[in-house]
């Protein structure tokens, strides 16, 4: 086509109902570049990675990544991460899988372990707004725990908390009871929608897990998936919750299990929060 010799287009020629629906797509087009999601819609993921390590004993951090980037998470909540530990070669686990995965990481210690620091790990696609590390009650001699909390601001403008947590993992129930009271004091009366994450080390039918279900629903619809050990999955340790179950409605749920990369299978989740 000669461009030189191209007549303008008469739009006195067009018929009415025409030049409506061009307006039409036009404006809807415009619209979809610039108004936010009406209802957002989040993938979760929470992992524990074994402080770095893979069941054939190695390091590979790339492996871990390789589980996250897998399900292209928005927001993933990580447990057993050291920080700067000599057994993980004094790496800061959080911030090399933030740069492996493109996501934003944040640690937050629960305690000092092998001339470093041992606790909890979130990465985030979206901003940071606020962010707290809450320690957890703990009998004398048990390992310290923490719940590590952010504010994150959404595409379209909300704002949600997001909490990875690792509870104790002792057979005695006493302090995942402990832990629960404590998160369920600390964030289920929030005025934001609320998500929880985390190894609970506590099968469905145990008094820690019943106790959290009294404020948090399970966006894995009560499903008994194993995620522990990744090797031959037998028990459901790995957890994601919400709050108030009336903000968020579950699209999937499911889990992924890579029997190297942790002894722990990952759990995926996509929540669309209502508003």
């Amino acid at each position: 086509m000669n461009i030189k010799n191209a007549k303008p287009l008469n739009y006195s020629k067009l018929s009415p109902l025409f030049i409506v629906l061009i307006f039409t797509l036009f404006s809807a087009n415009c619209r979809s570049q610039t108004e936010p999601e009406a209802q957002p819609v989040l993938r979760i993921l929470t992992f524990n990675i074994l402080h770095g390590a893979t069941t054939k004993g190695d390091f590979d951090l790339d492996k871990i990544a390789a589980v996250i980037n897998e399900v292209a998470p928005d927001l993933v909540a990580l447990q057993e991460v050291d920080f700067k530990t000599h057994r993980a070669k004094q790496y800061d686990l959080a911030t090399e899988l933030g740069i492996r995965t493109k996501m934003a990481p944040l640690f937050g210690k629960a305690m000092d372990f092998d001339g470093g620091g041992y606790g909890e790990g979130i990465l985030t696609q979206m901003p940071i707004i606020a962010s707290q590390n809450i320690p957890l009650p703990h009998s004398p001699g048990n390992e310290p725990r923490t719940a590590l909390a952010l504010t994150v601001e959404l595409k379209s403008g909300d704002t949600i908390c997001f909490i990875g947590t690792h509870l104790d993992h002792k057979q005695d129930n006493t302090d995942r009871l402990l832990q629960t009271n404590k998160i369920n004091r600390e964030f289920s009366n929030g005025k934001i929608p609320t998500i929880l994450a985390g190894d609970f080390n506590a099968t469905p039918e145990c008094e820690a897990i019943r106790n959290i279900k009294n404020f948090w629903a399970d966006a894995s619809r009560n499903d008994l998936n194993p995620t522990f050990p990744s090797a031959n999955p037998a028990k459901k340790i790995d957890y994601i919750f919400y709050f108030p179950e009336t903000r968020w409605k579950v699209l999937e749920s499911r889990v992924i299990c890579d029997s190297v990369a942790s002894d722990h299978c990952a759990l995926f989740s996509v929540l669309k929060l209502i508003k």
